[in-house]
């Protein structure tokens, strides 16, 4: 809203020129989130509290620790996350952008989601939620309808593209594929993170560091010269992607200050949903489908330990790990959570190292 406002008074008044940098918004959308976190964060927190006397059901099969430690924990700071994000795009991203609101869509979308999931499992007191076939119908259509849209607005010749990282100027014209592909990563990132929001502050931190990480590649591929520069593709407008990552890592900064243990408040699926598709959302923008699978190894690697799990008990009655995801793995084997949280950050960060160095390393 600043941009479309101020941007067009520049040559009158040489402040506003500030507004045309990507780099300038961005830290602007980043400050604003965090801002309104930390101003709005506690009166949030107390309110959820009063409606939420029982705090999120905990699941009686998970480790035994989190029956004392989580319990009357309030749920739904997701939402806490979501207003930070919007207020901070829609303040400093540029509203003419449609890749802007197509991720906002999703973005909301699966908020909604996940405020659904929430709310049933605070008032009816399990840890069930929606069942699983309609929270995956209602992802799978959002998501389709996200993807139809980014397909319109980009380019004719790059809309069913995958681009392979680490291999120079390697396209794949997937044709009518690539919409089932990119619903498959908007709707596997949103639940891989899910699956990774399992201990205070375990979820919040990756997905910071995977948003700051496709921030940078936003900017690279909205940009002509560098993405000619590192034979990457481009894409026109994906550039404004950047703001809103920049929001997303502001509100996960200002919610980690409450999330951190022992947490004040769980983002919920309410945040896990929408902060997944969002980066899945991203990574189809800016044609970084495979990166965001190197990115986001570490949600990648919690989903398939579940996956793994589920099929073995199914296949041979024996489980692979004490407890899927992981995290709860380590756990059962004794490791304590700030020991488990603070080692997966480390991973993560590694991981984004590794996937932002495809941009280079062709």
């Amino acid at each position: 809203m600043l941009y479309n406002l101020f941007f067009p008074l520049a040559d009158e008044f040489a402040l506003f020129n500030l507004f045309r940098y990507l780099t300038f918004r961005t830290g602007g959308a980043l400050m604003t989130a965090l801002f309104l976190s930390f101003l709005f964060g506690p009166a949030f927190i107390r309110m959820l509290r009063r409606n939420q006397p029982g705090g999120q059901p905990i699941r009686l099969d998970g480790p035994e620790s989190h029956i004392i430690t989580k319990a009357g924990t309030p749920t739904m700071g997701g939402f806490m996350i979501l207003f930070g994000i919007m207020s901070g795009t829609l303040l400093w991203a540029d509203l003419s952008n449609r890749y802007v609101w197509a991720v906002l869509m999703v973005t909301i979308g699966f908020g909604l989601v996940g405020f659904a999931d929430d709310y049933l499992k605070v008032t009816k007191r399990n840890s069930r939620g929606v069942p699983g076939k309609i929270k995956l119908g209602c992802e799978i259509l959002i998501a389709g309808i996200a993807v139809l849209w980014i397909n319109e607005i980009a380019a004719p010749a790059h809309a069913d593209m995958l681009a392979i990282p680490f291999l120079k100027n390697v396209l794949i014209d997937l044709g009518w594929l690539f919409l089932p592909m990119a619903v498959f990563v908007i709707v596997g990132a949103c639940n891989a993170v899910n699956l990774t929001d399992g201990l205070d502050g375990l979820a919040i931190m990756p997905v910071m560091i995977a948003a700051a990480s496709f921030s940078f590649i936003a900017y690279l591929v909205g940009h002509a010269v560098y993405a000619n520069y590192l034979q990457i593709l481009p894409v026109p407008g994906a550039g404004e992607l950047a703001v809103f990552g920049g929001a997303i890592v502001g509100a996960g900064l200002g919610f980690l200050w409450f999330n951190a243990p022992p947490a004040m408040v769980m983002m919920g699926d309410t945040g896990s949903l929408s902060l997944g598709g969002a980066l899945g959302a991203i990574a189809v923008v800016t044609k970084h489908e495979i990166v965001l699978a190197i990115i986001g190894g570490l949600f990648v690697l919690e989903a398939v330990s579940v996956i793994v799990q589920v099929a073995s008990f199914k296949m041979t009655g024996k489980r692979v790990f004490a407890m899927a995801p992981t995290h709860h793995h380590f756990e059962k084997r004794g490791w304590a959570e700030p020991t488990i949280v603070i080692r997966f950050w480390i991973i993560a960060l590694v991981l984004a190292m590794i996937g932002l160095s495809s941009l280079k390393l062709r």
